[in-house]
């Protein structure tokens, strides 16, 4: 309950920090994808800045996460083909779209009526995927592979990972 709770409350503030730097809108992603406008980048740039930074100090202090309580820790991987797959098919999405899932989820939230219409193909693109995913799954013996790269037996692997 409590890890649910704080999920919600971070996508609040996380939905309200899009809205209120104008990434729900769709005019904003369009200027940056037709490379008339760095914003959206430059924000992006500060972001990842700030993440790693703040990432490596917790890192290197030892802490741990406050819900979990495990080590704030991560491993490097090389990209892989189902890396460069996933940002092709992200990057496609968005530009058709002019959004990506966050901004789709805030878009919802603010009443942009045309949004349920992606919203709708993001959830019908999550129900392909796990069926194939399941599918993918019985031909080989039921292992899983999670967005971490981790295999694990059983249906839907990923649904068992623990939030961070």
């Amino acid at each position: 309950m409590r890890t649910r709770l704080a999920g919600g409350l971070v996508g609040v503030v996380f939905g309200v920090t899009l809205s209120w730097t104008g990434l729900s809108s769709p005019e904003v992603l369009r200027e940056a994808l037709l490379l008339d406008n760095a914003y959206l980048y430059l924000f992006f740039a500060s972001a990842v800045a700030t993440s790693a930074l703040g990432l490596s100090l917790l890192r290197r202090a030892s802490v741990r996460a406050l819900l979990t309580g495990e080590p704030v820790a991560w491993t490097r991987e090389a990209p892989r083909r189902p890396h460069v797959v996933g940002s092709v098919i992200f990057g496609l999405g968005w530009g058709v779209a002019d959004a990506c899932p966050g901004p789709i989820a805030t878009q919802v939230g603010q009443g942009v009526l045309w949004s349920l219409f992606t919203i709708a193909g993001v959830v019908i693109g999550m129900v392909l995927y796990l069926r194939v995913g399941d599918s993918a799954g019985e031909r080989a013996g039921g292992e899983h592979v999670d967005a971490l790269g981790s295999g694990r037996r059983g249906r839907h692997a990923a649904s068992g990972a623990q939030a961070a």
